[in-house]
């Protein structure tokens, strides 16, 4: 496949994000716990598993549904990857980070790249600075390049929490969700044979941050399941 760096792109030639729509059976993954009895009528109730940490929700009318239809929430539900881009470059730039010299800042063409290869903002940034060179911050390690994982890890650890400050502050006042989105959402939501849900290789903290400002506490107490990057085992595949 094409090669960015030293790594295969499994998106390529467009970079293109997979948007899944899939039956409720092949939506279970290794961290679900599955009820035993499974209907052999289409799909029971009881087979729409909520993954550990995910948000349960209580008001889903979902009844014996044919087919789950799955939201990612960056891109699909909001244009947010652009938010996630400023939201680093800010983190980048309020420890002043510096790699060789050069200020760290990813700009839109590289972080497109980034985005559809790597899930999650620690994996993003380890896979970067990893493929380059790890970066340097008077704040941090007395300006010297972190020395081993674990130093590696508060960096990276440090980092993210400061640029989901950031994305927060720039999600409140700027997103909004895509055309046509919520509407379909809706429709799905009042067809009983259909399950609903949101899932995301997005911290947390900043995915809750976009799903309650955008889609509202009231629609996502209507879902099957609500999913964050850290609800499941992997991320992206």
């Amino acid at each position: 496949g094409t090669v960015h760096g030293k790594r295969p792109c499994r998106l390529c030639p467009s970079h293109s994000r997979v948007r899944l729509t899939m039956t409720v059976s092949a939506f279970a993954q290794p961290a679900v716990t599955l009820a035993p009895r499974v209907s052999t009528r289409g799909v029971s109730r009881r087979t729409v598993a909520t993954p550990r940490g995910a948000i349960r929700t209580s008001a889903s009318n979902t009844k014996n549904p044919r087919f789950a239809l799955l939201f990612d929430c960056d891109g699909v539900i909001v244009e947010t990857e652009e938010l996630h881009r400023r939201a680093y470059n800010a983190s980048f730039d309020f420890y002043g980070l510096k790699i060789a010299g050069t200020p760290l800042v990813w700009s839109v063409e590289y972080y497109d790249i980034l985005a559809n290869t790597v899930g999650g903002g620690k994996p993003k940034m380890k896979f970067h600075f990893g493929e380059n060179r790890w970066p340097v911050g008077a704040d941090f390690f007395d300006g010297a390049i972190p020395n081993g994982e674990d130093e590696q890890n508060q960096l990276v650890d440090a980092l993210q929490d400061k640029k989901t400050e950031f994305y927060k502050e720039i999600v409140a006042s700027t997103a909004t969700a895509r055309p046509g989105v919520l509407r379909l959402m809706d429709e799905a939501i009042n067809d009983p044979q259909i399950a609903v849900g949101i899932c995301s290789a997005a911290t947390k903290a900043g995915f809750e941050k976009v799903v309650n400002s955008v889609v509202g506490p009231e629609r996502l107490s209507k879902m099957d399941v609500v999913m964050a990057g850290g609800d499941g085992v992997c991320k992206k595949t």
